[in-house]
């Protein structure tokens, strides 16, 4: 790799790695694409990025949306209050509307799957991630500042800070 060379204070140049080799451009080669959806007005944002790029470079999307384990309440001096099957529902539901956004929102000439996990967001994405190797995340931030910031806390970051390929966020859109 050729290295550049820049000047210090002291007027004598030092050579300085350059990210690509001159005369020479790398091609970025991106064949998956995960996009985590809730169903937000933000992940549906984030879609919208990772669908140009995705037929840009030829690559595959992959949505995988996560059930959350549900946390039942005390029934004051009664145990738990069970809610039969929720978290089933839940992914059912996920998986019909992950197809129908496939159906109607990907066009035809894109390759796209989707996926259910159950667990932790950031923990399941980062599996996903994994598994399937992808090249790139598209994964839309909610903007929470503040105290709602640390009360819930940012999938978003978590995925960028442990992700193991490039993160794309995408902010909320000004409405």
């Amino acid at each position: 790799m050729k290295r550049a060379a820049t000047k210090r204070k002291s007027g004598k140049s030092r050579p300085r790695k350059s990210v690509v080799p001159q005369g020479e451009a790398e091609a970025l080669s991106v064949s998956r694409i995960l996009v985590p959806i809730d169903f937000s007005v933000h992940s549906r944002n984030a879609l919208r990025y990772a669908i140009p790029l995705a037929k840009h470079f030829g690559a595959a999307l992959r949505l995988v949306y996560v059930v959350e384990p549900t946390i039942y309440p005390a029934d004051l001096g009664f145990g738990q209050v069970v809610y039969p099957n929720i978290e089933e529902e839940l992914e059912e539901k996920g998986a019909r509307e992950l197809m129908r956004i496939i159906a109607e929102e990907i066009p035809a000439g894109i390759k796209a799957s989707s996926v259910v996990r159950r667990g932790k967001p950031h923990h399941e994405i980062l599996l996903e991630s994994e598994g399937q190797r992808a090249d790139m995340v598209v994964i839309a931030t909610h903007g929470h500042t503040g105290v709602e910031h640390m009360l819930f806390g940012s999938t978003a970051e978590r995925i960028v800070r442990h992700a193991k390929c490039p993160v794309l966020t995408v902010r909320p859109a000004e409405l």
